[in-house]
Formats: structure tokens, sequence, C-alpha cells
């Protein structure tokens, strides 16, 4: 920053002076919520970046031990029980997969949506407004 902010510079005399510092301060008031939004958005790409891999690697390592096991227990029975393998198999796929959409959705309530901070300031700011500007109450 330079030594240009409305901190810094003597008051101007008049009307002229006072509209270019309430200028210089919304400039500065905008600035701090857009680095605020820029700073949540990287934080977000870099979150979700970091989840999707982590999900490919953990559904690829598990898609294979799942085929290995489902091979195995088929093989094993397969000259005195293969319906009955094949079908606990499947049986057991569902039940991972029913646990797995049940644990999904308990999560989504617990994280903050993006945005969250900006958000939030924002609702702060429009209420200091309010009771100090004399605006829609």
């Amino acid at each position: 920053m330079n030594g240009d902010t409305p901190a810094n510079n003597p008051p101007a005399a008049g009307l002229r002076g006072a509209l270019a510092q309430l200028g210089a301060a919304s400039a500065a008031f905008v600035r701090t919520r857009v680095e605020l939004a820029a700073v949540e958005f990287a934080e977000e790409r870099e979150r979700a970046q970091r989840k999707i891999l982590l999900l490919a690697v953990a559904i690829v390592a598990f898609a294979f031990a799942l085929l290995a096991a489902s091979a195995y227990v088929v093989v094993w029975f397969w000259d005195t029980h293969r319906l009955p393998a094949i079908a606990a198999v499947a049986i057991f796929y569902a039940v991972i997969g029913a646990v797995a959409t049940w644990r999904v959705s308990l999560g989504r309530g617990n994280e903050p949506g993006p945005f969250a901070g900006t958000l939030a300031e924002l609702e702060r700011d429009r209420e200091w407004l309010t009771r100090h500007g004399g605006g829609p109450q």
C-alpha cells in the first residue's frame, strides 16, 4: 500500500473533500471484501481438489480390493454353492453402497458452505450500516 489512504491524508475542505474521502473509504471497504472472497475461493478450490484426488485414489484401491475378494469368494464356493456365493457378494456390495450413501448425507450438514466468511462479513456490514446509517431496517 502507498501512503494515500484516507487516514494518512489531512481532510480536504468542503463537500468535495468529504466525498473524496467517502469514495476512498468505500473503495477500501469493497477491496477488503473482494480480497476475502478471493482467499476463500482459493481455499475452497484447494480443499475440493484434495478431496477429489484422495477420493479417486480410494475408489481405485477399493475397487481392486473388492474385485479380488469377490473373485476369491466365488472361486472358493464355485463347486458347491456358486449362486449363493455370487448373491452374498452382491448383497455385500449393496450394503457398502447404502452405508456410504448414508455417510455422505450425514456429512453435508457439518461443513460450512462456500464463502461463509464473506457472507458473514457482508451481513455484519449490513447490520452496522443499518444501525449507523439509518438505512432500511
